[in-house]
């Protein structure tokens, strides 16, 4: 697995940063003029920004920087199969790269960060900024090779450090505009070009307040004693708490964007997705793993569930911590007596490290050598360090000792084992995570308890998406009314594969929403759809719906995944050609993602252009030939197009790849049986149906194969068994009838015959070739 860690933090936030332009659109166009206007009435608070990590989140590269923050030791540092050193020359910084074919020098034309590194930025081809492959710890005063210190250290997945030239890399496409201020992406599609445009580096006072044109000309004309109710400006002290919080998590959370733009103040759910547990950046019980940017484990917090704290109780609207003198003071008015009374709740002297708030329910944790607070402010659980080597408080500090040291302390110190629940969401997670559903009737009583948390109840719809049991949809349906979006959201989403008449109304009533982001995984389901099972009105509304629904599939077009995601859409709704011409784009703009070529394959095939789909599959197996869903694909076209040979090869690898696939061994049973080879098609079929135990199709071809070899008294055992568990199947009722009859149990077949024609579901053609059947044993 490449470094999925990096696709996360600079690729799976789908949002947009810099070329290397300033911008050129006039004040007035815009109504944005930057933060030097401000300081005229704001120097005081110009010059806090103007010296925080907010202020310079972005710099040009400066001599000036370069010998107060940097050193350069001259020493080369493998990166791939190239070496690369850190060099100061003629007023510039460069990277050098030092390989067998070749030599290079990179500009660093740009700074980022400054907190715990510096990473540097060169302008590449098409208007691309890339980050270079060496960075700067600023605490240890050393180059480091950028990607490869991204390596998340979990047990359980692999991950290697990818090319630093790849797109995750670009600046222009992987990293939200929360560097710059006022960002315009111009990015060009049929160019694959950006011409990408910023008001300015670092994130300047707009970007909190909004266009500051119209504040600044009403100030000039007003004094104090005449100040207007509107001053035509963002004033954030007029924010609620939840106002705030959005605003904060614009920039502070990892997720994918559903718009262009952010207006602060606007609520969060109406233009991001949250990513949450199921993504492997997250230890099962939620602590940090990889890059999360906090507002995930932030709304985790029994401090942010009460609705009383906003991320400027603690920290300055520049970021500065406002405690640093007095760290406990941050966690009043609301926990008085315990900050009054420290070393009896914490178990700490006084004025130890351990007796501040923060360092038991705030734990600093390192990756990809950045430091970060953990926002959930829960208490250390040492239990889940054991299970899930997730990190805890206690051995932060506490380095020489166990995890198994600190669970015995803090049980000895708790009479309630405040750990139990927080390690049973934890073995839920990481349960639904391997696809063990042993704990299926958990996790669904989980989801419908009305005080669950939002974060773990939206992490396990969204994992119960690889969950056959059918029991989940009932609750995944209810999830739809939960008052968090994001739970709403996931529950819609999860609906796609479970489109029955109740649940489309259901999602039908979402497109009401008062949140894009819930109207927008509903529409994501409802485009599965046939149109003409709707009454006419809930057409006319879908159809609107879907505008803003591609509307928000087109946000990120620099990216192969909107490409892709919009030529599903369009082969939904069956727009053939436009679904041909985004996946193409999607593959011209990731030549290496082999979904987009077998989905495209599936148009082709549609259109009958079956040597453009099997050119597509045979593609996608070429990037990836352990890849089950292009071999499934391939033996099904073949088979179509009467290649049976060929078709055999291709589900037998596509079993081969995945031993559990049910749908491979009932093709291969389906191909041998019409090859007239019975005893494979019979070996297939029970393989089919031990793999799929829900799927009466296989039971019944298993039972219709073994009449065929002669086996009837089996053949009649699955039959009846397929009835009693799928009744309005009604093809085994003809097999088993033929059957009865044909071993004489003729009063047996009438019996089975009234049972069928009493079964209203049943289809009209089968429900008339039961009752000739049964007619003629009737005479």
């Amino acid at each position: 697995m490449k470094n999925r860690v990096f696709l996360i933090l600079l690729s799976i936030v789908l949002y947009s940063l810099v070329s290397y332009c300033e911008t050129k659109r006039s004040d007035e166009e815009t109504g944005y003029v930057g933060s030097s206007s401000c300081r005229t009435c704001h120097e005081r608070f110009y010059q806090l920004w103007a010296t925080s990590h907010h202020g310079k989140a972005m710099q040009r590269f400066s001599m000036e920087l370069a010998k107060e923050n940097l050193t350069f030791d001259g020493q080369p540092i493998a990166v791939g199969e190239n070496k690369y050193v850190a060099e100061l020359k003629d007023g510039k910084g460069w990277i050098i790269e030092q390989g067998r074919n070749r030599n290079h020098k990179y500009e660093m034309v740009y700074v980022l960060g400054g907190k715990n590194i510096y990473y540097f930025l060169t302008p590449m081809n098409k208007g691309r900024l890339q980050v270079l492959p060496l960075a700067f710890n600023v605490r240890d005063k050393k180059w480091y090779n950028t990607t490869k210190s991204m390596i998340r250290h979990a047990t359980d997945i692999h991950d290697e450090a990818i090319d630093w030239r790849e797109s995750a890399l670009t600046f222009n496409s992987s990293c939200y505009s929360c560097h710059v201020s006022q960002l315009q992406t111009n990015y060009d599609l049929e160019s694959d070009c950006y011409h990408t445009t910023w008001k300015e580096p670092g994130i300047n006072c707009e970007t909190c307040h909004g266009a500051s044109l119209k504040h600044i000309e009403l100030c000039r004309n007003l004094t104090k004693e005449k100040l207007p109710s509107d001053l035509k400006i963002i004033r954030t002290k007029d924010f609620s708490n939840q106002e705030m919080n959005s605003s904060c998590a614009s920039c502070h959370a990892k997720m994918r964007p559903l718009t262009q733009s952010y207006q602060p103040g606007e609520n969060f759910f109406n233009h991001f997705d949250l990513i949450t547990l199921e993504d492997y950046d997250f230890y099962p019980d939620g602590r940090d793993l990889g890059e999360n940017y906090t507002y995930t484990l932030w709304l985790m917090s029994p401090c942010v569930k009460f609705g009383k704290l906003s991320c400027i109780h603690c920290h300055t609207s520049s970021g500065r911590f406002r405690f640093n003198d007095e760290p406990n003071k941050s966690c009043l008015p609301c926990h008085k007596e315990r900050v009054g009374n420290v070393e009896a709740h914490s178990h700490h002297k006084k004025d130890s490290e351990g007796a501040k708030c923060i360092a038991c329910h705030m734990p600093m944790t390192e990756f990809a050598k950045m430091k970060r607070s953990d926002h959930s402010m829960l208490p250390p659980t040492p239990a889940t360090t054991i299970a899930y080597k997730s990190p805890n408080a206690c051995n932060l500090c506490h380095t020489k000792k166990t995890a198994a040291w600190a669970d015995s302390a803090v049980r000895k110190w708790h009479k309630v084992d405040y750990q139990a629940e927080k390690l049973r969401l934890a073995g839920l997670i990481s349960a639904a995570r391997k696809e063990d559903w042993s704990k299926l009737n958990e996790m669904l009583d989980y989801i419908n308890n009305n005080d669950h948390d939002e974060i773990f109840t939206t992490s396990l719809i969204r994992l119960l998406r690889l969950c056959p049991k059918q029991e989940k949809w009932a609750v995944i349906k209810d999830a739809l009314n939960d008052p968090s979006p994001l739970v709403r959201s996931s529950a819609a989403e999860a609906l796609e594969e479970n489109l029955t008449p109740e649940n489309v109304k259901a999602l039908i009533s979402l497109l009401n929403d008062s949140l894009l982001l819930v109207r927008y995984k509903a529409m994501r389901a409802l485009s599965r759809i046939p149109k003409n099972i709707l009454e006419k009105s809930e057409q006319i509304n879908l159809d609107k719906a879907f505008a803003e629904y591609e509307k928000a599939l087109k946000v990120r077009l620099d990216h192969w995944i909107s490409h892709y995601n919009l030529g599903n859409f369009y082969l939904n709704q069956q727009r053939y050609n436009e679904a041909i011409h985004s996946y193409n784009l999607s593959i011209k703009l990731k030549p290496d993602e082999l979904m987009p070529y077998i989905n495209v394959s599936i148009v082709y095939n549609r259109l009958k252009q079956n040597d453009k789909a099997e050119a597509a599959l045979r593609k996608a197996l070429e990037i990836d030939p352990q890849n089950y869903a292009g071999y499934l694909n391939l033996g099904m076209l073949l088979s179509e197009m009467r290649r049976r040979g060929e078709a055999v090869l291709a589900f037998k690898k596509a079993l081969e790849v995945n031993p559990s696939s049910a749908k491979a061994a009932y093709n291969l049973a389906v191909l041998y049986g019409q090859e007239g080879l019975l005893d494979e098609a019979v070996k297939y079929c029970a393989l089919a149906t031990k793999n799929d135990e829900k799927e009466p199709k296989y039971l019944y071809s298993y039972a219709f194969y073994l009449q065929k070899v002669g086996n009837l008294n089996r053949a009649i055992e699955l039959l009846k068994k397929c009835i009693q568990n799928f009744p309005t199947y009604g093809e085994s009722y003809v097999l088993l009838g033929y059957l009865l009859e044909k071993t004489g149990k003729v009063e047996d077949a009438v019996q089975l015959y009234v049972q069928a024609l009493n079964q209203k579901k049943l289809d009209y053609g089968t429900r008339e070739k039961i009752l000739a059947k049964f007619k003629a044993l009737s005479k």
